[in-house]
């Protein structure tokens, strides 16, 4: 999560990406109304983040005008910096304790019936920020009934206890973004390992089904168009699907800023939805493929009925 003044970010010429078109099937119209403004002061009142807004998210609008948003927790700043992304690098700020009963109220106020959570890295944490995934969780529990509640983490370093404990609060969807293939991982996700990934995600689809508890959807995320070739997408969906992911999301990578790593592709959507049919041949039972999918775009729906 990279900034303008990152000296690892990639050296971009402002004008020639401003200059830069998107292709007919990348440009989504604008949605507004009441519905947009009402989202927006519920979440200003409470001074609650959204990923819509930090990561710049080509969907924000469509959601907001929906009364969705996927709420971003543990401040505004990343203790890491990856150069895909509009999150501002930096050292974070204590964490708010009221914070869980902050979005609690804010998706009760929006009718939200399904609820994304998502933080920023707290690497500075001795639990990594787990304990406040936890707390989230609990609070939206405790103020909606019958509320669907989908987290979507960091990788914790690894770190056992961390991931265990978020499983332990069985949140109906555990996401955690794979978000490339193994070779882009030193370009993209500096701070990330494609291994511990995978076995973050394989420690949770391990007891996904756990006898007497409700059912936890393992989920993952990757992006095309930053330079991976077929090969590597078939190689990872193929890891995705070993370690018992269930819930699949592809999407185009977009440059948030002119200081983000540049878009090497942009993937039509036919070869999106070829995609897709690779994916459930490999069996998994929800793939969500297209240009403008996000792991938390339209996330309600991307949940299996069984």
């Amino acid at each position: 999560m990279s900034t303008p003044e990152n000296p690892s970010s990639p050296q971009v010429d402002e004008k020639r990406w401003q200059r830069k078109r998107l292709p007919e099937w990348l440009r989504m119209p604008l949605s507004k109304g009441a519905r947009s403004r009402d989202t927006a002061d519920s979440l200003e009142s409470r001074s609650l983040n959204t990923i819509c807004e930090e990561a710049r998210c080509p969907n924000r609008n469509h959601c907001w005008s929906r009364g969705t948003a996927t709420f971003l927790v543990m401040g505004e700043k990343c203790t890491r910096s990856c150069p895909f992304c509009s999150v501002a690098g930096g050292v974070p700020g204590a964490l708010d304790p009221e914070e869980p009963r902050k979005v609690a109220e804010a998706a009760k106020e929006l009718g939200l019936r399904h609820v994304v959570v998502t933080s920023v890295n707290r690497d500075d944490l001795a639990d990594q920020g787990s304990q406040h995934f936890v707390e989230c969780i609990a609070e939206l529990r405790k103020q909606i009934e019958g509320v669907k509640v989908e987290v979507l983490t960091p990788d914790f370093r690894g770190d056992s206890d961390a991931i265990d404990r978020i499983i332990e609060a069985r949140p109906d969807v555990f996401n955690h973004n794979i978000e490339t293939v193994p070779s882009l991982y030193k370009r993209v996700r500096p701070g990330a390992r494609y291994e511990r990934s995978l076995e973050l995600l394989g420690r949770v689809a391990a007891r996904e089904n756990e006898t007497g508890q409700n059912r936890m959807w393992p989920k993952s995320g990757l992006m095309l168009g930053l330079g991976e070739t077929e090969d590597e997408v078939k190689s990872l969906l193929e890891d995705l699907h070993r370690v018992g992911v269930k819930i699949i999301t592809i999407g185009q990578y977009l440059q948030p800023e002119p200081g983000s790593l540049p878009v090497e592709e942009y993937i039509h959507p036919d070869r999106f939805e070829e995609w897709r049919e690779f994916g459930e041949s490999l069996g998994f039972p929800m793939v969500f493929s297209g240009p403008f999918v996000r792991s938390s775009y339209m996330a309600d729906a991307q949940v299996p009925l069984s």
